[in-house]
């Protein structure tokens, strides 16, 4: 059992805590110069699982600390979008609930992040993109801050100057506006 369940340290629970403050300490020149995100949808706001039922209809799940960290990301007017290559109305529902801008059935991703970078007059270099599959790479490799879930495809993770901690669903979007909300407030 975590010592979060219990309301005592443990050495672990510290030690992680501590990792994760080093890396956001290593980060925070980076990701105080975040002025756009893009993120991709399957496999960051979700486990990269589907659930489909007898007649056909598809579920998945979200966290919802996701969304408490996109308010963060406005209260330091961080704009952000998300872009998926699957059209499907989960998505866009999810992304409605969010008060997230939203492109679905994207068949080259880094084609829309160059289209919005410049609709929004954000430099590629001042723009993060968090994905977790292979074909994020270019989106990856073209921004200032490529960003990966812990559980990403192992083919992208070196592509990232940071592999969050959470996996994919799991408040990794939360991680990762967390650590742009704390270092533009510093």
């Amino acid at each position: 059992m975590c010592c979060a369940a219990l309301f005592v340290s443990c050495g672990e629970c510290v030690e992680v805590a501590r990792q994760y403050d080093r890396r956001v300490s290593d980060l925070r020149s980076l990701l105080a110069s975040v002025r756009f995100v893009v993120f991709d949808f399957d496999g960051v706001f979700t486990d990269n699982r589907v659930w489909v039922n007898e007649r056909g209809e598809e579920s998945l799940a979200f966290s919802r600390s996701d969304g408490l960290g996109l308010r963060r990301l406005d209260e330091v007017g961080v704009r952000y979008l998300i872009v998926s290559t699957e059209p499907n109305p989960i998505v866009g529902a999810r992304a409605r609930k969010l008060g997230a801008d939203c492109v679905q059935g994207v068949e080259d991703k880094l084609a829309v992040v160059r289209e919005r970078t410049d609709a929004v007059g954000v430099e590629l270099a001042a723009t993060a993109y968090v994905g977790n599959d292979v074909n994020d790479a270019d989106c990856l490799r073209a921004v200032g801050v490529p960003v990966v879930p812990a559980d990403a495809w192992p083919e992208v993770k070196p592509l990232a100057r940071w592999v969050l901690s959470r996996p994919g669903g799991a408040a990794c979007v939360r991680e990762f506006c967390d650590g742009v909300w704390e270092a533009q407030r510093a």
